[in-house]
């Protein structure tokens, strides 16, 4: 799972300055002891707690990213009146375990398999229906296309889209650009698999 930053702050978790966020949700979207993607590093939730704005300190502040209360207040999203979660955490050593698996450029069989099976799955929850090699052909042939765009092509607000593109960044398949995506290794490796199913296997 993915607990998202903007990139300022992504850099400071990555360099060990930040260990702390906070959140105004309705209901807490992570759990002391579970693990999350920041877009650059592996976080470890260390503890959870709800907080009112007149218990936030200015260390609190620094840690989290921000050089007031006032402006760290200012930042957060939600609805007035929503609790306010403090989430302590540490940056996790080595990399993303999804890099790894994005960056390999040979499939067996049983891999070919496993993610046919993981994307059939996926198309089976959907209520479009079949929309996951549509999107990684779309990716395939559109590499660092804005988001919004690609979306528009299918007929998709961007958020929808987004969120089946981290799907398939789940498992491997693409990667995110500073503009839009591409295709990983893995995704390349798996569509060429495709290809032939695809298009036939030649003959007269």
């Amino acid at each position: 799972m993915t607990l998202l930053f903007e990139a300022r702050l992504r850099e400071g978790i990555h360099d060990g300055s930040i260990t702390m966020t906070f959140r105004r949700w309705r209901r807490s979207q992570v759990v002391a002891g579970g693990r999350y993607r920041t877009g650059l590093d592996m976080i470890e939730v260390e503890r959870v707690d709800t907080v009112t704005p007149a218990a936030i300190t200015v260390r609190d502040a620094r840690k989290a990213g921000y050089t007031t209360v006032a402006a760290l207040l200012a930042d957060l999203t939600g609805t007035e009146g929503q609790p306010i979660f403090r989430i302590r955490f540490r940056r996790l050593a080595g990399p993303d375990p999804r890099d790894a698996l994005a960056a390999t450029r040979t499939l067996s069989e049983s891999d070919r398999a496993e993610i046919s099976t993981r994307l059939a799955r996926l198309d089976r929850a959907s209520r479009r229906g079949e929309w996951t090699e549509t999107t990684l052909s779309l990716i395939g042939r559109s590499p660092g296309v804005v988001a919004s765009s690609l979306a528009e092509s299918l007929g998709l607000p961007t958020d929808v889209f987004k969120r089946d593109v981290r799907k398939l960044k789940a498992l491997g398949l693409t990667t995110s650009l500073a503009t839009g995506y591409r295709l990983s290794p893995r995704g390349t490796a798996y569509l060429v698999s495709r290809q032939p199913l695809r298009h036939g296997l030649g003959g007269n």
